[in-house]
């Protein structure tokens, strides 16, 4: 098993190596630092936070954000929808939420007397899955084709969904009453968990002072554009990861099989994405270990939850990356 994944990360960056263009890595630091900036106007003294998310969406990435009530987090979902222009939607899971309601469902023609299939809200860009862990597994499971192909099935028959697609899910924390976990399956399909927490002293106290949150994001401009996304994205893609940066990663996962059955092949290619993503954010065209030790802990924590029973996924991936040597 262990064989096969590491073929396959050779030969995936083997694949996008050999196709990199020329990257323009100042011009888009300059976009993407423009985006977050934008961003941090409406959730304040989150800058890291920011950048984390920006660099998931770069990366072609879901986002799941595990916090309490109230601290920002679907503003920020809002807020990164709208500096990028894209179509947002918002659907607020609940414990009697069925599948239909988030998929679509067929609705009889009487005029052309057939079924004719009604999207749901799950037709957009920006989808925002509000307090997913409410919702029941089966509704839960209804965005797994959604989040891994772009498409949903309904009635025996495929659709696709708006490119470019993404899923900014929020959960409260599993102690919360009324939540449900969220299978492995689903939250292997999240490429990082992030964290908003409480806003320091300085940061509250200008937002309550400030306007209100609602009418600032309502004047709230695209500053790209989703064809200036999709290229960034490209590029992201392409930045160059060499073969030490490639044992780095191998080892990383390595580390982690010590501790249960670890991280998967997915979970390898999910590092080196937003490693690339983020060294671009950074204005480099080569992914360098600081971009994997900035970004990782976000990306493999929520795949180690479930590993060793007492102990967390934060803890053991600040382990796993305590105890790997770094090239």
């Amino acid at each position: 098993m262990e064989r096969r994944a590491i073929a396959f990360l050779e030969r995936y960056t083997l694949a996008v190596s050999a196709i990199s263009p020329s990257i323009d890595a100042n011009h888009a630091k300059a976009r993407i630092d423009a985006l977050a900036g934008a961003v941090g106007q409406i959730i304040l003294g989150k800058e890291e936070t920011i950048r984390l998310a920006v660099t998931t969406l770069l990366a072609r990435g879901h986002l799941l954000f595990e916090d309490l009530p109230g601290v920002g987090k679907t503003t920020l979902a809002q807020s990164l929808a709208r500096t990028l222009g894209l179509q947002f939607r918002r659907v607020q899971f609940t414990s009697d939420l069925l599948p239909a309601d988030i998929i679509g469902a067929s609705i009889f023609d009487k005029t052309t007397s057939s079924f004719v299939f009604k999207p749901g809200p799950l037709f957009t860009q920006v989808l925002l899955a509000d307090e997913i862990n409410r919702a029941t597994p089966k509704t839960q499971s209804a965005l797994l084709e959604a989040m891994e192909e772009g498409q949903v099935s309904a009635d025996g028959e495929s659709h696709q969904l708006p490119s470019p697609f993404f899923v900014i899910a929020t959960q409260n924390p599993i102690s919360s009453s009324g939540t449900f976990h969220l299978p492995e399956s689903q939250l292997d399909r999240f490429l990082m968990r992030l964290q908003l927490g409480k806003p320091g002293r300085e940061a509250e106290r200008a937002l309550l002072m400030g306007e209100d949150r609602r009418e600032l994001l309502a004047g709230l401009q695209a500053v790209l554009s989703p064809g200036e996304l999709v290229s960034l994205q490209a590029l992201a893609r392409n930045v160059h990861a060499s073969p030490a940066l490639l044992d780095y990663v191998q080892d990383l996962l390595d580390a982690s099989r010590q501790h249960g059955h670890g991280l998967s092949p997915r979970a390898g290619l999910a590092i080196l994405a937003a490693a690339r993503a983020w060294a671009l954010s950074q204005g480099r065209t080569m992914v360098v270990p600081e971009d994997i030790q900035a970004t990782a802990p976000f990306v493999i924590a929520h795949r180690l939850d479930h590993c060793v029973e007492g102990t967390s996924g934060a803890d053991l991936a600040r382990l796993v990356l305590e105890t790997t040597a770094v090239p």
